[in-house]
């Protein structure tokens, strides 16, 4: 799988999503311009031990994106938009194990410019009407969960172990 965010602005939601990315095998997308260095303390943090472990590749715009990633517009790879605006939740779409989920900033989401131009593709997740929306690293690990239990969690491991004591069965 793979996780686009949009410039995002706040170093430590960055840094959770790159930690979920390292323990999911998910490469981590990131369109600049971003609200923090990349050598940031607070990323850093965030993620952890994690952060050196990462697949993450930056890009100089959406445009310098989609260039990068051609399997999208060859139609290889799907691309979905996490949007508080669309019609499809989460659930209600296919997710395959290449595909990418993007999100945006979190003071503004994803440019409508980009969202009008793929509505059938704009999926959001559920929640009342008058929360405008939820942390954006939450978000990220509601909509990527669903789409690596619909793969059947795919080269993750799918059974828990205690450190010092065995399960009875």
């Amino acid at each position: 799988m793979n996780i686009v965010l949009h410039q995002p602005e706040i170093p430590s939601n960055t840094g959770n999503i790159g930690r979920t990315c390292v323990a999911t095998g998910t490469h981590l997308h990131l369109i600049e311009p971003l609200g923090f260095s990349l050598n940031e303390k607070a990323l850093k943090r965030a993620g952890m031990d994690y952060w050196h472990e990462l697949d993450v590749t930056t890009y100089i715009n959406y445009r310098d994106f989609l260039d990068k990633n051609p399997a999208i517009e060859k139609g290889s790879a799907h691309l979905f938009f996490a949007t508080t605006k669309a019609h499809n939740t989460y659930c209600d779409v296919a997710y395959s194990p290449d595909d990418y989920i993007m999100f945006g900033k979190e003071s503004a989401g994803i440019p409508e410019e980009i969202l009008i131009e793929h509505e059938d593709d704009c999926i959001r997740i559920p929640m009342l009407k008058d929360t405008r929306s939820l942390n954006l690293s939450n978000s990220v690990c509601v909509c990527l969960y669903e789409a690596l239990r619909q793969n059947d969690f795919a080269d993750l491991t799918k059974e828990g172990a205690l450190h010092h004591l065995k399960w009875r069965s």
